[in-house]
């Protein structure tokens, strides 16, 4: 795949008509691969998308010995861990430093190596996502750590053991880093306040597969009881919910209809119900989903976002660019990342209303409450947004902002458009099969 160019000029006024397919979810499909490097034999992936998160940790399994080809199918990866290695510290810093992902290889490593090098690391800047909790973690399975300039040196002296653990929040990468460390450790580890995202879950399908112990009670607490040895896994990842509904919002927002071939009602059961109270259609069928703005107005809704079965923040951005179209006063109040409603700042600067506050608006208080946080937003509409010059902040406000220059009049020049290959598969060649008008200055 060729890199894609870093800006993109959108001439916006063109409802997206057609049809795209997504593949395997970004927040899955990486932690899968992750998790070959627990088996003692080969793993198959399927459903998997070409995004840069994928490649970046296929790069590090490479590095660490992992034999990383092409399956029978489009979208198949075969991973073949027998061979693990100790890789050299400046080939994992060269790979890692744009990826949060490779902290998760904390655990798997010290099983098979007994150590492991964790570089800085990267990734969106939308608020705290401390990693110091995943190295508490470790340091309560046994693992040893030593800080350096260059990065984290870890060591397993003898096997790890389980242990509980109780999270202050239900993180989705801490309840990620204590799966892919309890599975091989020594005796049960209990986990309390987990994340319980479908990606979890599927993740939590991956490990049984490969021979797992692992139950999930409606609590919100997982059990896993290690084993002391795991196999391979044959296992199709569940489809990326997000994308599918970032290209749902382009459609309700530009005034068009988007088949996402691949699409789950399953997973996108709250965000389809939001999308019908604020005026968007969508159709079900075995293959996908149609998603269409039906015409008349949209109408103004009350949203606060949430950790899994609620709202996730994901869904979030796309969705405000939808409701700077809608009649009334809309409120959104965010509880998951303090600074997400950043970008909504370019917003405006296209002609929308949103002015942020710092107080829990709408439903109730929130751990960002009182904290000086910008994490309330009211959004006032329709407001006609006008094309400007756009610096994409993160993945999903980078796609925010796309949607955006699709939905205004005139012409847009969006810069940084590289970091949307981290979450979204060929965007360019779906907005081009779904009739945007986009062109790369000078190409």
């Amino acid at each position: 795949m060729t890199r894609t160019p870093d800006v993109l000029l959108v001439h916006g006024g063109t409802p997206l008509e057609g049809e795209i397919r997504v593949r395997g979810a970004k927040n899955l499909v990486p932690k899968a691969m992750v998790a070959a490097l627990l088996g003692g034999s080969p793993s198959r992936l399927r459903n998997v998308p070409d995004i840069r998160d994928v490649r970046v940790v296929r790069g590090l399994l490479q590095l660490h010995g992992v034999t990383v080809r092409p399956g029978d199918e489009p979208g198949e990866l075969v991973l073949d861990p027998t061979s693990v290695e100790s890789a050299n510290v400046a080939d994992i810093d060269a790979h890692a430093g744009s990826s949060r992902i490779p902290i998760l290889f904390c655990g798997p490593l010290l099983h098979r190596l007994g150590h492991a090098f964790i570089p800085g690391l990267g990734g969106c800047d939308i608020g705290g996502r401390p990693i110091d909790f995943h190295f508490d973690v470790l340091r309560q399975f046994g693992a040893t750590i030593d800080k350096r300039a260059d990065g984290q040196y870890l060591e397993a002296p003898q096997r790890l053991r389980g242990t509980k653990i109780q999270l202050p929040y239900p993180s989705v990468g801490a309840t990620e880093q204590v799966l892919l460390t309890a599975v091989l450790a020594e005796g049960l580890t209990e986990l309390s306040n987990a994340a319980v995202e479908p990606e979890i879950e599927d993740l939590i399908c991956v490990l049984q597969k490969m021979g797992a112990i692992i139950s999930v009670d409606t609590d919100r607490t997982i059990r896993v009881t290690g084993v002391d040895s795991l196999g391979g896994y044959n296992h199709r990842a569940l489809p990326d919910r997000l994308e599918s509904a970032s290209w749902a919002c382009g459609a309700l927002a530009t005034g068009g209809s988007v088949y996402v071939r691949g699409a789950s009602q399953r997973e996108m059961m709250t965000f389809l119900n939001t999308y019908r109270k604020v005026g968007g259609a969508f159709d079900v069928d075995d293959h996908g989903i149609r998603f269409w703005h039906p015409g008349g107005p949209l109408s103004a809704i009350a949203l606060e976002t949430d950790v899994h079965p609620g709202f996730q923040t994901d869904w979030q951005q796309p969705l405000v660019v939808a409701l700077t179209q809608a009649a009334g006063l809309s409120i959104v109040h965010e509880t998951v990342y303090e600074s997400r409603l950043g970008f909504t700042e370019a917003l405006n600067q296209m002609g929308a209303r949103i002015q942020l506050y710092r107080e829990c608006l709408g439903g109730s208080a929130c751990r960002f409450g009182q904290r000086n946080f910008l994490h309330s937003a009211v959004v006032s509409g329709p407001t006609t947004l006008q094309g400007a010059d756009l610096v994409i902040p993160d993945l999903r406000g980078g796609f925010s902002y796309l949607i955006a220059a699709l939905a205004a009049q005139g012409t847009s020049r969006v810069h940084g458009i590289d970091l949307i290959n981290r979450g979204y598969e060929n965007f360019l060649e779906k907005l081009a099969a779904l009739g945007a008008k986009v062109e790369v200055p000078g190409g």
